[in-house]
């Protein structure tokens, strides 16, 4: 059963690129489709384009700097203290990894634990890691697609929250199988942030389940 939210979700964003995916939940936030406001979009890279999507909607953007904890045997956590720290300061409900080039450690993922989402372009377990696309089409798969999970230790290992699948078609290059998946996961990140801010998802082990689900039991088989 979904629960009616007085005050919207906050979020915060962590991305180290472009940003696609922070500009797909902000068009969500924006049309009233996700009940949450982003309330920090952060980044380890000064000049990344995702902070600039943060500026154009007036978005509190913010940069941490990594430099000062490079050198140090502890430096990745020492960094996630300091994420951490600007983190509690906003208020942060739910953190989103959007383009995010640094893994996580258990500073983070413990403070954060099932409140943390990563968005894959694989179908995993399969093809965790990077060059996802490439793998998918070497290997010969149909179908790949993306993956919205939970965030743990191990990279890409979280409880599976919503997948979606594309087909992959003669010719394809991982940058064309990329472009189409790319698609998807504008659709399904956003629905998992307001399927969260429903307080409709249940991590049990290693499944997520989404109360009230109205799952689709046709079969998808490419080529058809």
């Amino acid at each position: 059963m979904s629960t009616k939210r007085t005050t919207p979700l906050r979020v915060a964003v962590l991305a180290s690129g472009r940003g696609s995916n922070l500009q797909a939940v902000i068009d969500a936030i924006e049309a009233g489709a996700v009940q949450a406001r982003i309330v920090a979009v952060i980044s380890n890279k000064k000049d990344a384009v995702a902070l600039e999507r943060a500026r154009k909607h007036g978005l509190p953007d913010l940069f941490v700097d990594p430099k000062p904890f490079a050198g140090r045997p502890d430096s990745r956590e020492a960094y996630d203290h300091a994420l951490l720290e600007v983190l509690k300061q906003h208020e942060v409900e739910l953190v989103l990894l959007a383009g995010y080039m640094k893994i996580v450690t258990a500073v983070l993922v413990n403070a954060y634990a099932n409140r943390m989402m990563n968005i894959h372009p694989s179908l995993l377990p399969s093809f965790p890691g990077l060059d996802v696309q490439k793998k998918a089409i070497d290997w010969g798969c149909k179908l790949a697609g993306c993956t919205v999970h939970f965030v743990t230790e191990g990279v890409d290992e979280g409880p599976i929250i919503l997948q979606a699948a594309v087909p992959i078609l003669d010719g394809d290059t991982p940058e064309t199988l990329a472009a189409r998946i790319l698609e998807q996961e504008h659709k399904i990140y956003p629905r998992a942030v307001q399927l969260f801010a429903e307080g409709r998802l249940r991590v049990e082990g290693r499944r997520v389940v989404i109360a009230d689900a109205k799952p689709n039991g046709q079969a998808i088989i490419s080529p058809s």
